[in-house]
């Protein structure tokens, strides 16, 4: 069935055009915001046959696809709507809460979310370079004075140096705010004239006098903190602004005293009370990860699928870009427990597939295992495990497994928005020792995982 098949056949089973609101999707679903969901055939879409699980959450229905094949179909599905190709994120956000009131934590988190989904790509991309570096470092492939790599050394820093930039930009869409300036605000933060915190080592930055006021000339690349309490506090200012400046002039005057007002409230109050509580977080983490030890990663490792079942893992991202961010800490110990969560779907996926006796669930089961050993989990976690339920809890037990192991051997990463095979690339930079103990990590969750559930009896109906 071509995407074009598929896109006519969803519009009438989710209710016919009037009945869908707004239409998104994300790397594996299509996220839509429907009226009233009573009118929806869930029979008739679970027989589509690339369908891998449809159900509704926080506000959203949402229909899996899995990855390369979810944006074309979204984009097929938007015209069969007479609809623009790209729904505007402000507009599905606005739709979701009308459709539904989430509680302070949950709105959190899911703002976290929306942010850091879209720069995942810029993050990933630099975290293979370092890999791709770390191994060309170990083997001896090139010299480290070569201009190859030189060249991929600047690339690999490029997206965590301007991560500010990245952020202000997507945290402004998310904030209704002007995603430029949101861009600025991050340039601000990470003006060449800041000294780098990167290669701080043991200098001391210089320090302006401002009105009496003592700024110290630091930069913000590759925090978080600073920059989220920033283009919150832009976001404010600008919408204020809109009300009081007269429409003729507004494009001149909103523009720069927005700029002018949160570049100095930036500089002055908010990056060296975010870099504070940024640390504050992260050290707390460290310092759990430290005493509870092997304990946090079999409960760590244990939950993560059932906090993807709310789609609120992204919100993650954020704490870990502050792991890497912190000059005491630098690596990312959260992502290994996460890879062996995802992986362990995947185990149990493949146990599903040599005991059922369905041939849809048969169909799904292969590919969608291989999905989550590349990282993707909500094919086999909506498609498979937790239509069964008991696969689902045996990869529970399976990340749990593998994430003590994890913790246990203190395997980390140097970046983050991989897991699963694709995360070795950024955990042998950091030792050979550490590639193997995080294999191990990941054979341990798959063989746990699929051995439970191929001991459990599964009730198909």
């Amino acid at each position: 069935m071509d995407v074009k098949e598929i896109a006519k056949k969803l519009v009438p089973l989710l209710g016919g055009k009037e009945n869908i609101a707004s239409a998104q999707h994300c790397a594996t679903r299509l996220r839509l915001v429907i009226r009233d969901e009573s009118k929806i055939d869930q029979k008739g879409l679970d027989e589509i046959e690339d369908v891998k699980g449809a159900f509704s959450n926080s506000g959203q229905f949402q229909i899996i696809f899995g990855t390369g094949l979810v944006n074309k179909i979204h984009a097929a599905f938007v015209k069969e709507l007479d609809a623009e190709e790209a729904a505007a994120p402000v507009d599905h956000q606005e739709e979701m809460k009308k459709k539904m009131k989430m509680n302070p934590f949950a709105r959190f988190a899911r703002m976290l979310s929306n942010i850091f989904v879209p720069i995942i790509p810029a993050i990933v991309a630099s975290g293979l370079l370092m890999g791709l570096l770390g191994m060309m470092k170990a083997f001896h492939w090139v010299s480290e004075d070569s201009a190859l790599f030189v060249l991929l050394d600047m690339f690999s820093g490029a997206a965590f140096i301007i991560l500010p930039i990245l952020i202000g930009f997507s945290a402004a869409k998310e904030f209704g705010s002007n995603p430029y300036l949101g861009a600025v605000i991050g340039g601000i933060l990470t003006h060449p004239m800041l000294l780098n915190p990167w290669t701080l080592a043991d200098a001391k930055p210089e320090y302006m006098d401002l009105f009496g006021l003592s700024i110290p000339l630091i930069g913000y690349q590759g925090t978080v903190v600073p920059i989220l309490l920033a283009i919150y506090v832009m976001s404010k200012i600008e919408k204020g602004l809109r009300k009081i400046v007269p429409n003729s002039v507004d494009l001149l005057v909103t523009p720069f005293l927005t700029v002018i007002i949160t570049g100095f409230v930036s500089l002055v109050f908010i990056g060296p009370f975010g870099r504070y509580i940024g640390d504050l977080i992260s050290i707390s983490l460290q310092s759990l990860y430290d005493v509870a030890g092997v304990f946090a990663g079999i409960l760590f490792g244990g939950l993560y699928s059932t906090i993807v079942l709310t789609g609120l893992q992204h919100s993650f991202h954020a704490i870990e870009a502050g792991l890497l961010a912190n000059p005491k800490i630098g690596v990312n110990f959260l992502l290994p427990i996460w890879a062996c969560a995802n992986v362990a779907q995947g185990g149990a996926g493949l146990a599903v597939y040599f005991k059922t006796k369905n041939a849809k669930t048969k169909k799904i089961a292969i590919p969608a295992a291989i999905s989550s050993f590349l990282g993707i989990t909500e094919p086999i976690i909506f498609g498979v495990n937790l239509r069964l339920r008991k696969p689902f809890i045996a990869a529970a037990i399976g990340g749990a497994a593998g994430g003590g192991y994890v913790v246990l051997m203190h395997v980390v990463a140097n970046a983050y928005g991989l897991t699963g095979i694709p995360m070795m690339a950024i955990a042998a930079p950091l030792g050979m020792s550490n590639l193997i103990h995080y294999i191990i990590g990941m054979i341990i969750s798959v063989g746990v995982a699929f051995g439970v559930t191929w001991f459990m009896k599964l009730k198909e109906d």
